[in-house]
């Protein structure tokens, strides 16, 4: 029988062949390992293959219960060890039937809201953005470049919802516009989707701002690139968002906050889950259904609904 880590690249490229994204790969692979070591550190011998079964997931399962880990987190270790006995069934590593880790329940886990920014603080946070563009126009020509490319970027999140992995893949040809209308075409979303997110205005106009200061280089085929003229990493993103959050006092702001942000905003203004599941990429309707679970504060808000008119 082959080692495990000619295992571990069959089952990587396995997970590559069902288009997998790269973060879910590294992460699939990665509760492999874990898996393995815990195996060996139980059992003392070295973990193979076909020693995978339902009853082995379920002490599996219940040792990282005990351990204090979170369900969430047992979940996904789970959902890789399903993926794992996929591939062994499809190479004959176990027999072929019933998947054995689909027998596991998975672990019970409290609804919670994703966490967003509530519309004073998105406002807040807008107000800074065009605060800094101002200043960078008048004082800092030389960070005019990065500071409304940064805008630009920030505001693609509150406006299109869009993941920080497809922001950064963007293409110029994936925007079409005009003074009008326009839209962004997604063309390799999670799981390999295409989708189209029209563009409103706010929108349009925070690209054709940036577009007016965009290296005019006909080999640069990306939207956003950086001060090197090539294209964007996804740690710049996450810096900029980082850095508008801290400059409008809002704490714990993520690109995928803005994300939510987005969702939660179509929510609250009547958007049916359908059409918000269709702009986010969303291929199952629960899992869009999560915006609808009340927040701390929605909670918070409900309750002071209570208090009674002083005299």
């Amino acid at each position: 029988m082959k080692d495990q880590m000619s295992q571990l690249n069959e089952f990587k490229q396995f997970l590559m062949d069902r288009q997998k994204s790269p973060t879910t790969i590294i992460g699939y692979v990665g509760d492999i390992v874990s898996f393995s070591k815990w195996f060996a550190q139980t059992y003392t011998s070295d973990f193979s293959v076909e020693d995978l079964d339902t009853e082995l997931a379920r002490i599996y399962k219940k040792a990282l219960s005990d351990g204090g880990i979170h369900p969430r987190t047992i979940n996904r270790r789970l959902a890789s060890l399903r993926a794992f006995a996929a591939w062994a069934q499809q190479t004959d590593y176990l027999p072929q039937g019933p998947n054995p880790i689909s027998n596991v329940r998975p672990a019970r886990q409290v609804m919670l809201a994703p966490k967003w920014i509530d519309h004073k603080e998105r406002s807040r946070l807008l107000r800074t953005v065009d605060a800094e563009v101002k200043r960078a126009m008048i004082l800092f020509p030389r960070l005019r470049f990065q500071i409304i490319r940064d805008a630009a970027i920030l505001k693609m999140f509150l406006h299109t919802g869009l993941r920080v992995d497809e922001l950064a893949n963007l293409q110029l040809t994936d925007i079409n516009m005009d003074d009008r209308r326009g839209v962004l075409v997604v063309r390799n979303g999670k799981g390999a989707k295409r989708r189209e997110i029209p563009l409103n205005p706010d929108a349009r106009s925070a690209i054709q701002t940036y577009l007016k200061i965009r290296p005019d280089d006909a080999g640069l085929t990306n939207l956003f690139v950086d001060m090197k003229a090539t294209k964007i990493e996804k740690r710049t993103i996450q810096r900029a968002v980082a850095r508008f959050a801290k400059l409008a006092g809002l704490q714990h702001v993520s690109c995928h906050t803005l994300r939510h942000t987005f969702a939660k905003d179509l929510i609250d203004r009547g958007v049916t889950l359908e059409k918000v599941a269709a702009l986010l990429g969303h291929s199952n309707l629960n899992t869009t259904r999560i915006y609808t679970t009340p927040s701390s504060r929605d909670l918070e808000a409900a309750v002071n609904l209570l208090i009674d008119d002083k005299p």
